[in-house]
């Protein structure tokens, strides 16, 4: 049986939130991975950034980005939940954070494309 909370859609913002912060955090070590290629081992860093020119890769680029603009525009909106009054247009703003995040995430795509 799902609790009632667990059916509202300011939960689901919450969930969207910490699935993406733990996306993020998953990433990090490959991210640091490749900073230091740049230092260590600049002809394998390379041959990385050239197979990154892959649709795949694009789209897991995508991917990313998405996670991390649903993370800072759902941070944002938590932070406005924590510093100003409730409202009752929360549900409306957490929709907002998603549909920022989707159209930062696609336009980093369709640039990268």
């Amino acid at each position: 049986m799902i609790r009632p909370h667990r059916s509202h859609p300011l939960w689901f913002a919450f969930l969207l939130h910490r699935i993406s912060g733990l996306g993020l955090a998953l990433f990090l070590p490959v991210h640091f991975y490749m900073l230091s290629l740049a230092i260590t081992a600049p002809e394998r860093l390379d041959r990385l950034l050239r197979f990154t020119d892959l649709t795949i890769v694009k789209l897991a680029e995508f991917g990313l980005v998405f996670l991390l603009a649903v993370h800072l525009f759902g941070g944002l909106r938590l932070m406005a939940l924590e510093f100003l009054p409730w409202s009752p247009h929360q549900k409306t703003m957490a929709s907002m954070a998603v549909a920022l995040a989707f159209m930062v995430s696609t336009s980093f795509f369709l640039k990268a494309i």
